[in-house]
């Protein structure tokens, strides 16, 4: 498993005095309070932008698309604006600034929108000889069709959404495809899968030196109750969940199966910056499934990817410096020599 944290990277002084960085989220402009319909998304994005700055880095902020209908006065664009309020809407900040020509974190349009779509995700998994749970997709206005597979319990969701939302459990196709006409009714494609146990498995990666993927230790979310799905609500902080429950994984053959399975999807969307595959694991049978994966995903200190950083003895400045680091580097921005070392933070 590749854990040494001297995959770190340091921004030269020289490129951080003259980089400009644009820093463009829902709350970027806000002061760091819980948001009444984002809930902590609020709290990361006032994270990541003072995060941003105390590594050094010269940062402007924006809010909205429109920051983005002329070419931005920036190097570098840090975009989370992934839930612009409509379908689809985490390819538009990387389609516009395509087409400004303007370097920003992350991965190519088409690559989000690939990984953002999970029953692509999944064809793409299976192609691999990755397994994934059975899944149907239903586009809204598209070809009807009934159910491709049996199962006592469905999963029914929209298949671009986020943290859960919209998601519904059910016991039989009947009532999936009734919630499935709601989400249709919002302007959604539909994704029904089989239900598994709810023991996630998330396989971090992000770039790292060498212009490589660093494949992070695997953390596991072990909730007190592995048969009732997480919320909406829970996951955005909107009511009092308390931390996520994640632990390590600490088994090294299921470590070792897991960095090989998404070893096999990494060719399919590398290059990027920071995302997470995620897997299902069911310790009955012990077996894994791949559900999705999420690029350009939370990177808020308290979630998956800082934490499992963390347990290298990476903090969280020293991940997004070395995250913004390789995206710098891949796309031509640093000129000077790179430090492979973990930032000294106490004498900066």
């Amino acid at each position: 498993m590749t854990t040494s944290p001297d995959r770190c990277m340091r921004i030269p002084a020289a490129d951080k005095a003259r980089l400009r960085v644009l820093f463009l989220a829902k709350h970027a402009c806000a002061g760091g309070r819980p948001d009444a319909v984002d809930g902590n998304h609020a709290i990361y994005h006032h994270e990541m932008r003072s995060t941003l700055e105390g590594i050094g880095l010269h940062v402007a902020a924006a809010s909205r698309y429109d920051a983005l209908f002329e070419r931005p006065d920036a190097d570098f664009v840090v975009t989370l604006l992934n839930r612009g309020g409509f379908q689809n809407s985490e390819m538009l900040a990387p389609l516009l600034l395509s087409w400004r020509d303007v370097p920003f974190l992350g991965a190519s349009p088409i690559v989000r929108g690939v990984s953002d779509d999970k029953y692509l995700s999944k064809l793409i998994a299976r192609a691999r000889g990755v397994p994934t749970m059975k899944a149907q997709l239903f586009r809204r206005g598209g070809l009807p069709g009934g159910p491709a597979f049996a199962a006592e319990r469905l999963v029914v969701k929209p298949n671009a959404s986020s943290a859960s939302w919209g998601l519904a459990m059910v016991d039989g196709w009947a009532e999936a495809l009734v919630h499935a006409d709601h989400l249709f009714d919002l302007g959604h494609d539909v994704l029904v899968e089989a239900w598994a146990p709810l023991l996630d498995v998330a396989v971090p990666v992000v770039g790292g030196s060498g212009n490589a993927p660093w494949v992070l230790p695997p953390m596991m979310y072990v909730p007190a109750d592995p048969h009732r799905e997480r919320s909406y609500e829970e996951k955005r902080g909107l009511v009092d969940a308390g931390d996520d429950p994640l632990m390590l994984v600490e088994d090294r053959d299921l470590r070792e199966r897991l960095e090989d399975l998404t070893r096999r999807l990494l060719p399919e969307f590398w290059p990027f910056d920071y995302g997470r595959f995620e897997f299902r694991y069911d310790p009955a049978t012990d077996a894994l499934l791949f559900m999705e994966l999420n690029l350009s995903c939370n990177l808020w200190s308290k979630k998956t990817i800082s934490r499992s950083a963390r347990s290298l003895g990476v903090d969280h400045p020293a991940l997004v410096e070395t995250i913004v680091a390789h995206s710098l580097l891949r796309q031509g921005l640093l000129r000077q020599g790179l430090s492979a070392d973990v930032p000294d933070r106490a004498a900066a």
